[in-house]
């Protein structure tokens, strides 16, 4: 009888992917999704706010709470901030860093407690051609990053930025196409600097990726402004491009910008989102509200400037102090209420934004429908906004193109 493995994954798109090497990897043991059945849990943990490192913990409570037989394992980004002291308190076996995880078999093997945080340099060259319970691939395509933002740990638990191994890449991508996925999401810590240590770019990658049969969208991870190039503005017209980019600016305020330790400046960020919405785009961001220094007079002028920009997506967040961050220490503080009644200005003004755009959008929907709940199926399209398809077909899996359809505030709707 194999003994039972289940992951918990929290955090990014690279954990996801991490999980995935992960899961590919093993040998001699058995996935289970049934948390409660499992001999072992590796929980792949995040740690960019303190807030992260609060939820792993908890989650650690509660594992030992209903499953005590478990034996738990601690990978991720946290096994650098926080494996030592967990494996201290004896409330995990094993912690073991990114770079061992094709070592998994050999790692829930070991009978003594262990800590082996492993390489910050290391590159994967795992292929992973299957995707548990998936129907679009993530494919990690660099690791780490070289911007040093004043309220981020991640560069500490990462490393430099550094990129895959194209052939690896394109191999992985065409092995996972004759495997019938079509969409592949490129993730990474920092997806827009892959090539600059290997003298290519990521434009140049994403050409090699859509020549490969099968391949019909690519979509990006977060991407910086700055990383937007003429040579990657050339490929935005491509059919296999998905029509959303989403692109980090953090804040709005150049003020703020500064004390971010960022490097994009408004001004060119309006310039290069009015640029990207000529050309059809959908457009997602990061914001931060609440970080220290953020006056309601600089919270106006923020709050201007995203009424300007042509945002249909947002990933916002109020801040939350990473220790061994520059902004840790910064003063003054903003209140934890007034930061989140920031947050739900921004998120209610995005959203509107959002169902304007679905409204005046003229065209045809193409949808990757990805699970069916309830009876209904869900998909994402082309702007990568959500769609409930009602239909007596089996498409989970499928991808539908869509004429007719109800544009509904939370999402669209239609019957196929």
């Amino acid at each position: 009888m194999k003994k039972k493995v289940y992951f918990k994954t929290f955090g990014c798109r690279t954990n996801l992917y991490d999980s995935q090497v992960m899961m590919s990897s093993l040998q001699e043991y058995e996935i289970t999704e049934n948390e409660s059945e499992a001999d072992m849990i590796v929980i792949n943990s995040c740690t960019v706010t303190n807030g992260a490192d609060t939820h792993v913990r908890s989650y650690i409570s509660q594992v030992e709470k209903h499953t005590p037989s478990a034996r738990l394992f601690l990978t991720g980004c946290g096994a650098h901030t926080k494996g030592e002291s967990l494996l201290k308190e004896n409330r995990i076996h094993g912690v073991f860093g990114q770079s061992e995880k094709q070592k998994i078999d050999t790692l829930l093997k070991k009978e003594q407690p262990f800590y082996d945080p492993g390489d910050l340099n290391h590159i994967d060259n795992m292929v992973v051609d299957e995707f548990v319970g998936k129907s679009r691939a993530f494919i990690k395509i660099q690791e780490g990053c070289n911007f040093r933002c004043s309220y981020c740990i991640i560069p500490f638990v990462r490393g430099d930025a550094r990129s895959m191994d194209e052939n690896r890449i394109l191999e992985q991508i065409t092995r996972l196409a004759l495997n019938g996925f079509g969409e592949f999401i490129l993730t990474g810590t920092n997806v827009g600097s892959y090539g600059q240590d290997t003298k290519t770019s990521l434009a140049k990658l994403m050409k090699k990726i859509s020549q490969i049969r099968g391949v019909r969208r690519i979509r990006l991870g977060s991407v910086e402004p700055i990383q937007i190039s003429d040579e990657f503005k050339e490929i935005l017209d491509e059919p296999w491009m998905e029509k959303h980019m989403h692109i980090a600016l953090q804040h709005t305020s150049p003020t703020m910008l500064k004390l971010m330790n960022r490097r994009n400046v408004y001004k060119q960020d309006r310039e290069l989102f009015e640029f990207l919405a000529s050309k059809g785009y959908a457009i997602g961001t990061d914001f931060i509200t609440g970080f220290p220094g953020e006056s309601e007079e600089l919270w106006q002028e923020a709050i201007v400037n995203a009424k300007d920009l042509p945002l249909t997506h947002i990933h916002a967040f109020t801040y939350s102090k990473r220790d061994g961050t520059p902004a840790a220490t910064m003063k003054p503080e903003v209140n934890g209420k007034v930061a989140k009644e920031r947050l739900h200005e921004l998120q209610n003004l995005v959203d509107s934004k959002n169902f304007n755009f679905r409204k005046s959008f003229v065209g045809e929907l193409d949808v990757l429908i990805e699970s069916k709940k309830d009876g209904l199926y869900h998909g994402l399209d082309q702007h990568f906004n959500k769609i409930i398809v009602e239909s007596n077909s089996d498409l989970e899996g499928n991808w539908v193109t869509i004429s007719e359809y109800e544009v509904r505030k939370d999402c669209n709707y239609a019957r196929v």
